[in-house]
């Protein structure tokens, strides 16, 4: 039995035979034409030549109604509109095809996994997710997609050609997909909305990320340490700590970050801007994520509890920091003398004792010191401030280790005090 779709050709080729006196059969794919002119234009579609030329730009095309169609893309015409969203398009199969959006139709279902689609380019491309073919590479450093116009738009990354321009602010983009989404900055639309918790998101991209934080899928695994990730983007970052690239070099004083978003918040030392402010004390901060962090100051949260001792932090880092405290590492060792420290920046602190710099300088009287807590300390002999206090008999003093020493005369006067 023939399949249908060969069926319904013959029958379709019986009818026109019947109908018309003389036809014209292509030799080549048995397609019929009624006129020889049609027939002679599609034999070109074999031959592959292209006798039609744009003369803007020198396309060329086998046939002539095309390249009628492809001077629509300099005039900018678009001619025909839809009813209902007003979009209007240069090609009316275009306008067909989009009007399936607004029917929400999906006729064309992917025989692998069933996924529909509403244009039949689409369920083409798909299929190319199936069968992993990437036939479209790039000459200049053979990368190679799936997608031809992905490949063009690849090609931006080596001429560095940014043609969209934004109409607010000037920024340049290679891609009209980025240009897009950047205006979402300026209009502050944020449409896509997370089920889950509410949290709105201007792109899909990144309302499709912020789902993994609820699923706790970390599907990006490195392959040489085995770390997972929700995000890809975030991987690759992570791939930068194994290669140690800092490729991102600051123009002042050539420090080298690995990432672009590290750079540009260093650059933020340089002009010493802090655009950031609370608005409960009015501090401001260079970075946003430190303001988020000092807010937890106000509201007295410490979300973070260690799982040993039960003592909570306000902040991630300072529990990883204390975590130290109970495995007793201290990974951090000084090339002059092997002293070890728990965190970095005392490492830093501890390498003063062998430059003997003090950068720390009082302004009342002129007095040095390596570290800046030496200094606020300091400060409080000019100021008379004494903050810490007994809460059994109320004395003062400027320092908390006074304090702590002053405790042990209380401990030695009653033993059982805590």
């Amino acid at each position: 039995m023939l399949p249908k779709a060969v069926s319904r050709n013959s029958c379709l080729r019986k009818r026109l035979q019947n109908s018309y006196k003389t036809t014209y059969e292509c030799d080549a794919c048995s397609k019929i034409f009624l006129f020889k002119s049609s027939l002679k234009q599609h034999y070109l579609v074999h031959s592959k030549e292209k006798p039609y030329v744009c003369e803007v730009c020198n396309k060329s095309f086998s046939l002539k109604n095309n390249l009628n169609l492809h001077y629509l893309v300099h005039t900018k015409e678009k001619p025909h509109v839809c009813e209902v969203c007003n979009k209007s398009f240069s090609l009316k199969s275009s306008l067909n095809q989009h009007y399936l959006v607004h029917s929400k139709e999906k006729p064309y279902a992917c025989k692998v996994c069933n996924k529909s689609f509403s244009l039949k380019g689409d369920l083409k491309r798909h299929y190319l997710v199936h069968t992993k073919e990437k036939p479209h590479v790039c000459e200049v450093c053979n990368k190679s997609f799936s997608l031809k116009n992905v490949l063009k738009q690849h090609y931006l990354v080596h001429t560095k050609e940014k043609p969209y321009v934004c109409d607010v602010c000037s920024k340049s983009f290679s891609l009209k997909g980025g240009l897009n989404q950047h205006y979402l900055v300026h209009t502050k639309e944020k449409p896509h909305v997370c089920e889950v918790c509410s949290k709105s998101f201007s792109l899909k991209g990144g309302l499709n990320q912020h789902y993994l934080v609820h699923t706790k899928e970390k599907p990006h695994v490195c392959e040489i340490c085995s770390k997972s990730f929700s995000q890809k983007i975030d991987l690759n970052r992570h791939y930068l700590v194994h290669t140690k690239e800092k490729p991102h070099v600051c123009e002042v004083c050539n420090k080298s970050f690995s990432l672009k978003a590290g750079l540009n918040q260093h650059y933020l030392v340089h002009t010493k801007e802090k655009p950031h402010v609370c608005e409960v004390c009015n501090k401001s901060f260079n970075l946003r994520k430190i303001l988020n962090r000092h807010y937890l100051v106000h509201t007295k949260e410490k979300p973070y509890v260690c799982e040993v001792c039960n003592k909570s932090f306000s902040q991630q880092r300072d529990l990883k920091r204390h975590y130290l405290v109970h495995t007793k590492e201290k990974p951090y060792a000084c090339d002059v003398c092997n002293n070890a420290f728990s965190q970095k920046s005392k490492l830093n602190r501890h390498y003063l004792v062998h430059t003997k710099e003090k950068p720390y300088v009082c302004v009342v009287c002129s007095k040095y010191f390596s570290q800046k807590s030496n200094l606020n300390r300091h400060y409080l002999v000019h100021t008379k401030e004494k903050p810490f206090v007994c809460e059994v008999c109320n004395k003062s003093f400027s320092q908390k280790t006074n304090l702590n020493n002053h405790y042990l005369v209380h401990k030695k006067e009653n033993p059982h005090m805590l």
